[in-house]
């Protein structure tokens, strides 16, 4: 029963997409229907700047730290933690509260990694800012930091449960960014700029 009432928690939270809360609140309109149509972090920062792409980023990050400390606390087992923060990921891209039209759920996937086991979380964030800062690819920084990860979780010791719930985000992040890594194929995908902004997130 606990460990049900977990993974519900889990994707009501997920289901909360801070782009479109904070869109809403900073008069900005929906990001699903403007920019790249990704309601997440880099849309916001093309749509509304900074400020708006920071709260998003936030945002997005607790929704996937929360559930999964909540377990952790409930000393929930493995696969209660593991289905609970699969259940906040799914829950961003898929949200209960906006007509299943979500993101593409990298910030919450580091959120749930990092509360998950917070070695590997800061190993999957740092191969996503090397990535990032050498190819300047957001899309690729996930893509590849996302592949990892599932390794980080083994090698640091979190044990092949939560490795496996990571493996299952992972193939849903490579679903979700099909288009971008058509995009990075043919030579078309954006790259990360605070003053110009991307193409694609």
């Amino acid at each position: 029963m606990l460990g049900a009432v977990l993974i519900l928690f889990g994707y009501l939270c997920g289901s909360l997409s801070a782009a479109i809360i904070v869109a809403r609140l900073m008069g900005l309109g929906d990001p699903r229907e403007a920019g790249s149509g990704n309601p997440g972090t880099t849309n916001m920062l093309r749509l509304g700047g900074r400020t708006a792409a920071a709260l998003t980023l936030l945002g997005d990050a607790l929704k996937g730290v929360l559930p999964v400390l909540a377990a952790h606390l409930a000393g929930a087992a493995p696969w209660v933690l593991g289905a609970t923060g699969l259940a906040a990921f799914i829950g961003h891209l898929y949200p209960v509260f906006f007509g299943f039209r979500g993101g593409k759920g990298v910030a919450t996937g580091l959120g749930v990694i990092i509360a998950w086991a917070w070695p590997a979380g800061l190993a999957t964030l740092g191969t996503w800012l090397a990535v990032a800062i050498v190819t300047r690819y957001a899309s690729l920084s996930a893509l590849v930091s996302f592949l990892i990860a599932p390794l980080y979780l083994v090698w640091l010791g979190a044990g092949p449960i939560l490795a496996g719930a990571m493996a299952v985000m992972t193939a849903l992040t490579y679903w979700r960014h099909r288009s971008n890594i058509a995009n990075l194929l043919a030579g078309r995908e954006g790259k990360i700029s605070l003053s110009s902004r991307s193409k694609n997130d």
